[in-house]
Order: structure tokens, then sequence, then C-alpha cells
């Protein structure tokens, strides 16, 4: 019997729609870990998203598209556009990622939700899919929650598996080791539910003002 393979892609709808595709000969790490390969005729670069400057092979920073994908403009928002599309017809994905020599790209997330801690730079999405690995979680998300000492500080917002009880300390614990100890969560609440867009993603702007709010960390207006 064959099996077939839908390779993953990735894209944006103002890169109509599709930059990146991985192959169905592809091995399992790239199959699993990258979004896959730059198209033909297509440029990609990862920049600091600060300075600009272009980052070596493998290491983290703004995703950026050149080429025919690339929409002219978004309609009567000269503004937007500029924003978003440099002068030598760059588009700024807005996402975090990375490149290898053979054009593969890995996405880390999303740059609005990047967490400054003391100068050291915290991806949301590496703790998240660590936090998935604990038995008793169901679901994780993590923000970046006002700090006057580090700027930010981690706060892991944790849906538990039916059934399952769980505290901060243990989670804390089961981290303690396993990753890197600026990302280990400084504040762990448990949830019952995210607040959603209309279509089901999850809004992190409002999980961090929630979070603030029941750490006592931002006052009522």
């Amino acid at each position: 019997m064959v099996r077939s393979v839908k390779p993953i892609g990735y894209g944006t709808t103002e890169n109509s729609p599709v930059t990146f595709c991985a192959f169905p000969t592809d091995n399992m790490e790239r199959k699993s870990e990258t979004v896959g390969c730059i198209l033909d005729h297509l440029e990609a670069k990862v920049v600091n998203p600060t300075t600009g400057q272009v980052m070596p092979l493998g290491e983290t920073g703004e995703l950026m598209i050149r080429g025919y994908c690339v929409m002219l403009e978004y309609w009567e928002d000269q503004a937007k556009t500029d924003e978003c599309i440099s002068k030598d017809g760059w588009y700024k994905t807005g996402d975090i990622g990375s490149l290898d020599a053979f054009g593969y790209c890995k996405i880390e997330g999303r740059i609005k939700d990047l967490i400054i801690r003391g100068g050291e730079n915290v991806y949301p999405a590496e703790i998240e899919q660590f936090l998935h690995t604990h038995p008793k979680v169901k679901e994780a998300q993590v923000v970046g929650v006002e700090d006057s000492r580090v700027g930010e500080e981690v706060c892991a917002c944790i849906k538990l598996a039916d059934g399952e009880d769980c505290t901060a300390e243990e989670i804390k614990a089961y981290c303690k080791g396993q990753i890197a100890h600026f990302k280990i969560p400084r504040y762990v609440l448990f949830v019952t539910s995210y607040p959603l867009t209309i279509t089901g993603k999850i809004q992190k702007h409002l999980l961090r003002e929630e979070a603030e709010q029941q750490l006592g960390l931002k006052k009522d207006n």
C-alpha cells in the first residue's frame, strides 16, 4: 500500500500565499521541525529585528521574504505598506525563525510574542513545547508579564488534563535542569480557557492582560 504524504508549507496572505514548502521525500527531522524549503525564484533572509543585520545560518531573527510573491501594497494604507515592505522589496513577516544552508526554515514564534527578560530573548513557543511534555498538561500558553526589575517575567498559563491536579511548584521543578534557568516560568497560572478570536486563535495580548490582573501586577483603570 502506498500512502500519500501531505507536505507542510508556510506563507502569508501578503506573500500570495506560500513561500516555503516541504518535499514528500524529506527526512522525518525536516518534516517535523521545519516548514520546508524556500520556493524557486524567491529570496529569504533572517535579520536582527532591532538592527536589521543579517543573521548567520542557524541563528534566529525576523524572517523576511522578497520575490514575485510579495504583494504590491495594502489597499489605501501607505503607512502600513511602508512598515511591512522595505524600499528594496523585502517583506517583514513578523515571524521569528532561522534558516539552514539548504534553505529550510524553522519558525520559533512571533516577534510580538517575544519576551525580553533582563536582556535575554525568550521564545514562548519553545517553553510551550516543553510544557506539553508534562503528563498533566493538556495545553500551555506562555506570555511575558510586566516586571520592574528585569522588564518582563515568564508566565505560563496552563490547562490541565481532565481530572488532574497540579501545583506551580511541580511545574517549576519539572522545568529545572531541562530548560535554561531564565526560561523557567516565574509565574504559573492554571486556567480553564483562553481568550480567542472569532476564528479560534488565542489572543495573547489579552491573555497577558488577564495574567497581570490576576497576579496583581496591573491595577484596574
